[in-house]
């Protein structure tokens, strides 16, 4: 007969807090100079620098995100890392004492520009997108809308909205809609309704062709 084990070690409880406007950050994680939207949430040990991270997004544990602009509702899962840092490979050696120079003794100031370059390949995640477990975004790709990027995936390119990818590097494989679909939900751009209306409109998220009937530029016309 097994052991069963409610929570180990005993005080435990699981990581799942009330979100709202306050972003809601687990006490291991690790944020620096980041702008977070409301009703986002960053798990146990994530680091976060230097990115905008769009409202009701939340990035499960071990995440790594740098220079990036994250959209609203993106779902990040564990293990993810989004722009990786380049090194210079042109220099006689890559290893950061050359431009993190002040820690090794070599000077008395860092490289900036070194930094400088890694800022400017920020990465950019539009609205809506899933990113699956261990997968990586490299620097200055670009993520559509409503994409989703499969586990461990390798993402070397632009990914078009609403496109799945997978693997190293990652390749579509399919559309999650048809064009015309995917071009009306952009058109009604859900994402930017505020919270009151997402509560009233709530249950038409859950079947497309009601949605597009309801909000779509059609019948608004």
């Amino acid at each position: 007969m097994g052991h069963f084990i409610h929570a180990f070690p005993p005080d435990a409880r699981p990581y799942h807090p009330q979100l709202g406007e306050e972003p809601a950050i687990d006490p291991s994680a690790q944020v620096f100079d980041c702008d977070l939207g409301a009703w986002t949430e960053i798990g146990p040990r994530s680091h976060l620098s230097e990115t905008t991270f769009g409202d009701y997004s939340y990035a499960a544990n071990d995440v790594q995100i740098a220079n990036a602009e994250v959209g609203k509702f993106c779902s990040i899962a564990a293990g993810v890392r989004i722009n990786p840092v380049n090194h210079p490979m042109e220099r006689v050696t890559q290893h950061h004492c050359t431009y993190r120079r002040v820690a090794y003794g070599f000077d008395t100031v860092d490289d900036a520009e070194i930094f400088a370059w890694r800022r400017a390949a920020r990465c950019v995640i539009g609205h809506d997108v899933w990113v699956g477990h261990g997968a990586i975004i490299l620097p200055g790709v670009h993520v559509g809308i409503g994409a989703v990027v499969g586990s461990g995936a390798v993402v070397t390119r632009d990914v078009e909205p609403y496109t799945v990818v997978i693997g190293v590097p990652a390749r579509p494989i399919r559309q999650r809609f048809d064009k015309h679909t995917a071009t009306r939900l952009i058109e009604i751009a859900w994402w930017d309704w505020d919270h009151m209306t997402l509560k009233q409109r709530f249950a038409d998220l859950m079947d497309v062709p009601t949605f597009l009937e309801k909000y779509g530029a059609r019948r608004e016309a």
